[in-house]
């Protein structure tokens, strides 16, 4: 735990963490991962207090790349939101944010290495990472070490072919550009920022709920 920390105060604290499905509802993993991910950026102000682990960790390697970064410009850069967050990934790529987005900052967990051992210290460290750990903490974990040595030859081949082929390439820009969908939520939006509900009448806001309904085809 942390000897000391300053937060403020937070109208709302939202988590995304865990990796477990909903089998009664018929939801796998990465649907609830992504259920909660939704209410998060839905529902974040800029007075929230947001903790992400390990987002897109559910599905394919690039796609939850993708949202992991995705999720992270809209928490950046959405007027209204620009929410606190702290968001621990595996993705290495995601580090290259710092350079992109002005208030990103790259944050490690400090490990020491005695040859082919480490020591994770538990503290935590400015600045980014070249390298993970994880078929170290199998090896502690106690795997066969015939899967460790192939483990770590399937890892120096890929290292290999991404040296060969240059990395990893930074994304485009989103796009500035603002689908149909997207203006039809914005003029819902506004047209219910509009409405001042503490002076309506129950009878009043069921109309006019009627009348939004049907002018947006809901």
């Amino acid at each position: 735990p942390a000897n000391s920390a300053k937060i403020g105060v937070a109208d709302k604290l939202f988590t995304r963490v865990g990796a477990s499905d909903n089998l009664a509802g018929g939801e796998s993993t990465f649907l609830v991962e992504m259920n909660e991910a939704a209410n998060i950026l839905n529902n974040a102000t800029n007075r929230s207090l947001i903790l992400l682990d390990e987002i897109g960790r559910g599905t394919a390697t690039f796609d939850g790349l993708s949202l992991a970064w995705a999720i992270t410009e809209f928490l950046h850069n959405t007027e209204g939101v620009l929410a606190r967050t702290l968001f621990a990934t595996h993705y290495h790529e995601l580090t290259d944010l710092e350079s992109l987005l002005e208030r990103v900052e790259n944050h490690h967990v400090e490990v020491k290495e005695f040859g082919d051992k480490i020591v994770f210290l538990r503290s935590i460290a400015k600045g980014s990472v070249d390298k993970s750990y994880g078929i170290h903490v199998a090896q502690m974990a106690g795997l066969p070490k015939s899967v460790i040595h192939r483990a770590t030859e399937i890892l120096n081949h890929h290292i290999q072919q991404s040296m060969e082929k240059g990395g990893t390439s930074t994304p485009p820009e989103p796009s500035n550009q603002i689908t149909l969908f997207q203006e039809q939520e914005l003029k819902l939006r506004k047209k219910l920022n509009e409405l001042d509900v503490n002076s309506m009448t129950p009878l009043e806001a069921l109309k006019t709920l009627d009348e939004i309904k049907k002018e947006h085809g809901l």
